[in-house]
């Protein structure tokens, strides 16, 4: 079964040069089209069957976190359509989807609550969380008062505790103490290995080549390359060794 699609999906932005006057507002409105689009995607189209473990790979600016985006519906294609099937729990950047006004405890249900936990459901897993985490002493006081450390183990609690079955990964394998890394490390190895479905995102080629099998190689918005882990980052390694030189 497919639990990610995308079909001919492209995404565009305004670009933003200089000024946007009333008029360029009421021509988005009305749907008249930009005649100098900036395409963060284009025409990009793939399947993840349930249970793959996916890298995808690029160089800065490549399209990886908007592919990220429309797969966790925080925006939408512009063109094309993106279909996900299953409960999805995603790590993005840091403290993405909390309130820094809210308690530790309350960003818990607040996150839980949006995965479509019920309150009881987020109750059972409250202690599961916590202790993952390992933020007993802190977890009613506000998330502002927080450390950057804090914040990333309040979040990979939450999103490796709600039993996800799509984990998305964007970036943050490499954040956070070693011995934390190692338990968090542990505990995706653990998901993957109970047949869930893991995207990933990471310059990290080890981390990938160890938990990943298939690679999406993106560049400027396209696809470049998909298939088996080693040989796409293969193909994709010198040519971004190349492209840091330059």
């Amino acid at each position: 079964m497919n639990v990610i699609e995308f079909q001919n999906v492209s995404k565009t932005f305004h670009r933003s040069g200089g000024q946007r006057l009333l008029r360029h507002y009421l021509e988005d409105f009305f749907g008249a089209k930009d005649p100098n689009p900036f395409y963060a995607l284009k025409d990009v189209s793939f399947t993840i069957r349930d249970g793959e473990s996916v890298a995808v790979v690029g160089s800065n600016g490549a399209g990886k976190s908007t592919l990220l985006s429309l797969v966790t519906h925080l925006a939408p294609p512009s063109e094309g359509t993106v279909k996900v099937n299953g409960r999805l729990a995603a790590l993005l950047e840091l403290g993405a989807g909390f309130h820094p006004d809210l308690t530790g405890r309350e960003n818990v249900f607040l996150n839980a609550s949006l995965l479509g936990f019920t309150r009881r459901q987020a109750n059972d897993l409250f202690g599961t969380i916590v202790d993952f985490s390992e933020l007993q002493e802190f977890i009613d006081e506000p998330l502002r008062t927080y450390s950057n450390g804090m914040i990333l183990r309040l979040a990979f609690g939450v999103a490796l505790s709600l039993d996800p079955q799509i984990l998305i990964i964007d970036e943050v394998l490499a954040v956070g103490d070693l011995a934390f890394q190692a338990k968090c490390m542990d505990k995706i190895f653990e998901i993957r290995n109970q047949g869930k479905t893991i995207l990933c995102v990471s310059h990290a080629t080890a981390i990938l080549k160890n938990l990943c099998s298939r690679a999406i190689w993106l560049d400027h918005g396209q696809l470049i390359m998909d298939g088996p882990v080693d040989e796409v980052l293969s193909a994709y390694s010198p040519r971004a060794t190349q492209a840091a030189a330059e």
